[in-house]
């Protein structure tokens, strides 16, 4: 599998480090910049598998580039950087960075926060997954609900009776509860 991995600092020298230590950790594909809005464009051109940006850059600073590249992208950050006051550390922590990795970089630093960032991207997805499938269930229970509410108003029935009728209805025509709920509110 390709790795890929968008890199943004303004000073060189800690740029060809990181790469350097990135190739080691088998990234095979590492892009590049010196800026927050250089960041930006090129992580929603190429779509990497995560992003490493310094803070403190000129324009655009790498937390505000990091709110701009999640707005479009599912990948983690992690935030690079020498400032650890407690006002840049919340204003991260904020707006969703995955690790806060301080200068000078060791390499044995790097490849915990990666693995890490790249699990917690993929178990926060999966929970949003769930609740968007709690969400729907609840939606099609609701319209059950108020189609069986309509049977036994219609037809001066208990619960169970409804819902047993709606449940040989499915069965027989080979539908779901929903679908024969969506019939019985659309009406005769």
């Amino acid at each position: 599998m390709r790795k890929s991995i968008l890199i943004c600092d303004d000073e060189l020298l800690i740029r060809m480090n990181l790469k350097s230590m990135l190739v080691d950790l088998g990234f095979d594909e590492i892009l590049e910049c010196g800026d927050g809005t250089k960041a930006v464009e090129l992580a929603l051109a190429s779509f990497p598998d995560m992003a490493i940006l310094d803070v403190s850059m000129p324009g655009m600073d790498g937390i505000s580039a990091a709110v701009e590249i999640k707005k479009k992208l599912k990948i983690p950050i992690l935030l690079l950087t020498s400032v650890c006051d407690s006002a840049t550390v919340k204003r991260a922590s904020a707006s969703g960075i995955a690790a806060y990795l301080t200068k000078p970089l060791r390499q044995q630093d790097l490849l915990p926060a990666i693995e890490i960032a790249l699990q917690h991207v993929e178990e926060v997805e999966d929970l949003k997954e769930k609740i968007d499938d709690l969400r729907e269930l609840i939606e099609h229970r609701k319209i059950i609900e108020k189609a069986k509410g309509l049977l036994m108003e219609r037809n001066r029935i208990s619960e169970a009776d409804a819902y047993r009728i709606m449940q040989k209805s499915a069965m027989d025509k080979r539908k779901t509860l929903l679908q024969v709920a969506n019939t019985i509110l659309k009406g005769p």
